[in-house]
Order: C-alpha cells, then sequence, then structure tokens
C-alpha cells in the first residue's frame, strides 16, 4: 500500500434523534366548497394544455426551490433544507447550478461535512448527524455529477473534503452509510454518462454535436482522473474493497475500475511493482470472499479490473 501514496500527500483535517418529518396539513383547514363560477366549467383537458398554467406551476416550484435554497443559510432551518432538498435533486434539473451558483450556499454544505470532522476519531457519530450530513453530501454528488459545474467542483478541491469520511474503519451503520455517500459523489465525478448512438438505417440521423459532446465527456473524465491521482484515492478505495460492506466495495471498486480504464490510470497503477502488487493483492482477497458470498455483481466488477490490468504489456 505504501507504493500507492502519493507523491502530493493530502493533508487532511483532523478532527442526535431522527429528523422530524414534515406533517402533512389536515383537511381542518379547508373551507366549505366554493360557489360554482365560469372557471369551474372548463374542462380538464383544456386546465391540462394551458400554457399559462403550466409555466405558473413551473414558476411555484422554482419559487419553492429557491426558497429551501435560502433556508440553507439559516443555521435553524438548514437542517429541514437539507432533508427536502436531497429527495428534489433528481426532480429539478438545473439544482447543481442553483447550489453552485448562490451566495454563500457551497461554504454552508462544507460547515456541515467540517462540523462533524471531530466524531470521527474516536468515533461517535450518531445516526441523526450521520443522515445530516449524508443530506449535505447528496447535494455535493447532485454538484458533482453536472457537466456545467464538475470542472469547478474539482477547482474548489471539494472531494478532498470527503476523504477524512472515507479513511474512517468503524463498522457501525452510520459510519458506514457515510463513506457510502461520500464513496457516491466520488462515483458521480468518474462516471461519464454514456452519448446515444444511431444505427445507419435509423430514420435520425447522427450529428457532429453527439461526437463533441462525447470528446468533451472524455476531456472532462481525464482531468477528474489526473486530479484524483494526485490524491490518495487508490488507497482509500483498495482498504474499503477489502473492509466494507457490500455496496460500499461496489462503489470503490467501481471507482478503481474507472480510473483503470483511463490509460493515464493503468499507466499509473502499473508503474512501480508496489502499486500493481498493491492492486493484484486486494482484488486476489476480495475473489477469496466472492466464494462465500456470491455476490455476483461484486464479482463482474473484480473480472473487469483484472481483465483491464492485462491490456498492459508488462
Amino acid at each position: 500500500m505504501a507504493g500507492l501514496i502519493s507523491p502530493k500527500p493530502v493533508s487532511y483535517l483532523q478532527h442526535n434523534g431522527q429528523y422530524n418529518p414534515y406533517a402533512r396539513g389536515g383537511l381542518s383547514n379547508y373551507s366549505v366548497t366554493p360557489p360554482l363560477s365560469s372557471a369551474s366549467h372548463q374542462q380538464p383537458g383544456q386546465f391540462m394544455n394551458n400554457p399559462n398554467t403550466n409555466a405558473n406551476l413551473a414558476a411555484q416550484e422554482d419559487s419553492k426551490i429557491y426558497g429551501l435554497v435560502i433556508d440553507l443559510l439559516d443555521p435553524n432551518t438548514r437542517e429541514g433544507a437539507l432533508l427536502e432538498l436531497s429527495k428534489k435533486r433528481e426532480q429539478y434539473d438545473d439544482l447543481a447550478l442553483v447550489l453552485w451558483r448562490s451566495f454563500g450556499i457551497m461554504p454552508a454544505l462544507l460547515q456541515e461535512i467540517v462540523s462533524v470532522y471531530p466524531l470521527l476519531s474516536p468515533p461517535k457519530l450518531t445516526a441523526h448527524v450521520s443522515n445530516r450530513v449524508c443530506n449535505a453530501l447528496a447535494l455535493l454528488q447532485c454538484v458533482a455529477s453536472h457537466s456545467e459545474t464538475r470542472q469547478l467542483f474539482l477547482n474548489a478541491h471539494i472531494p478532498l473534503f470527503l476523504y477524512p469520511f472515507l479513511n474512517t474503519t468503524s463498522k457501525t451503520r452510520p459510519f458506514e452509510y457515510l463513506r457510502l455517500t461520500s464513496l457516491g459523489v466520488i462515483g458521480a465525478l468518474v462516471k461519464v454518462r454514456r452519448i446515444p448512438t444511431f444505427c445507419p438505417c435509423s430514420v435520425r440521423p447522427m450529428v457532429d454535436t453527439d461526437a463533441d459532446t462525447a470528446r468533451s465527456q472524455q476531456n472532462d473524465n481525464n482531468l477528474v482522473i489526473h486530479f484524483l491521482l494526485s490524491t490518495e484515492i487508490i488507497p482509500l478505495c483498495l482498504r474499503i474493497m477489502e473492509t466494507g460492506s457490500e455496496l460500499s466495495k461496489t462503489v470503490a471498486i467501481f471507482i478503481v475500475q474507472k480510473i483503470l480504464l483511463d490509460e493515464t490510470g493503468l499507466t499509473y497503477i502499473c508503474h512501480t511493482y508496489e502499486r500493481f502488487y498493491a492492486v493484484g493483492t486486494v482484488l486476489s482477497n476480495m475473489v477469496n470472499q466472492l466464494v462465500e458470498t456470491q455476490a455476483v455483481r461484486l464479482l463482474k466488477h473484480v473480472v473487469r479490473c483484472y481483465l483491464r490490468l492485462s491490456d498492459n504489456l508488462r
């Protein structure tokens, strides 16, 4: 493992309950049935197809998102805003842009992360605190996966704030959940979305923008790999691959596999015997463990890593 340590070592900072769900409003606040008006005779189809109505709904949703983002700035309302925004990150495409470009939001998310450091060693992390910081990490994952904010995310070296979480060894559920969510942020960085291709017989021809987008994404991914190789992500992932839960192992080996698929990553790992031996040893130990666990999904990643290592002529 010593051979895998980056020539640029990273200096890490050294270092209750459940969420209060929002109560759904009852029917007691509703007034009696309003009198019929001309609007009430509008057909349902006309209402749904009304562009003004759709625009109003979109505006209301935007206003709700902006309100939750503003709530992140207030420590008293931040916990609820983290929970709600983490639920909506898949529904609102521009959430990453809103988070990154809003004043004080990224520092607020980093404050949530840094505040947990003192609880890592000795391990004092509770389920409540773990859930809260994982909601903040989910928003960081949203920023890391967006094409317009990914490079900015890297330029700010934000992934380094997650490494103390990956460096923990406690097997309790709060720590395991924290490691898994942190791995998810790194996994979002190395994951490149596939560009749709079209067969020659397709009615829709292939356009040049698809190839340009593919090249752009490949360049972005190369920058991600170069950044990760300048840190200690590989030793951290290797340890999780050996000692983590099945799901954490799967995400950790996925990250290593993506690094190996890049020519720079393959060259880096095969450059010295120590690095190659460390990766090979962990993969071998995982195979021995898979004899008992029979985790097929995990085995596929192990085989793909071996296959990629065989591409190196040495």
